[in-house]
């Protein structure tokens, strides 16, 4: 039940980028979450902030950690991600625009985009990423296309990676969604932080309800 952790770099319109070529950059485990991912490496980091968000990571991660030990039943402890993940996925080419990828997220009513490059998955990336890049670069709008930028790192799985690893990946390295990727690395849903909410919230009023 391996989950991916995928830096695409700048993908290209006809030739998958070399850091994504046929591989993942590398496997996400138990043991190095606590690695962020999603800051630019061509930025300064300020210190200080770091540390406030990866406080405020670690004590969401021990909370969910102490909602996870409270289950008392052992045969609910394992929840493979295809329960709770959406088999709708949206994509575009790495040749569309940004402006174009906004459209296509607010004509599905959606939050995250496939980005594409030859019929393989390059990055996943969200609204947020899209409307906070085109306000610190101030390019052209109308021109800037996804094979020209550097995309955000993204999180993959397979449909019977447990959830609840999952989740707490996706708070250490603070990203909003996580593809669910089947055979021949093809995209069979997405799985975002409101498909965990709506699973706790479902849980509390199972358990109000006993």
């Amino acid at each position: 039940m391996p989950i991916f952790v995928t830096e695409p770099g700048r993908p290209q319109p006809t030739r998958l980028p070399e850091a994504a070529r046929g591989q993942s950059i590398g496997v996400v485990d138990e043991l190095n979450e606590s690695q962020p991912i999603h800051e630019s490496r061509n930025e300064p980091v300020d210190p200080t902030r770091s540390r406030q968000q990866q406080a405020a990571v670690n004590r969401a991660m021990a909370e969910y950690g102490e909602q996870a030990q409270s289950d008392s039943d052992p045969a609910g402890s394992y929840l493979p991600v295809s329960r709770i993940a959406s088999g709708t996925v949206f994509s575009l080419p790495a040749g569309a625009t940004l402006v174009e990828g906004l459209k296509e997220m607010q004509r599905h009513d959606v939050h995250h985009l496939v980005i594409t490059s030859e019929n393989t998955v390059v990055g996943l990336v969200d609204n947020r990423w899209i409307l906070n890049w085109l306000y610190q670069h101030r390019d052209d709008e109308r021109l800037v296309r996804f094979a020209g930028v550097e995309l955000p790192a993204f999180l993959t799985a397979t449909p019977e990676t447990d959830a609840h690893q999952l989740a707490r990946l996706m708070l250490a390295h603070q990203l909003s969604a996580a593809l669910v990727i089947g055979p021949e690395n093809f995209p069979r849903g997405i799985v975002t932080n409101t498909d965990f909410l709506r699973l706790y919230a479902e849980n509390s009023v199972q358990e109000g309800n006993v």
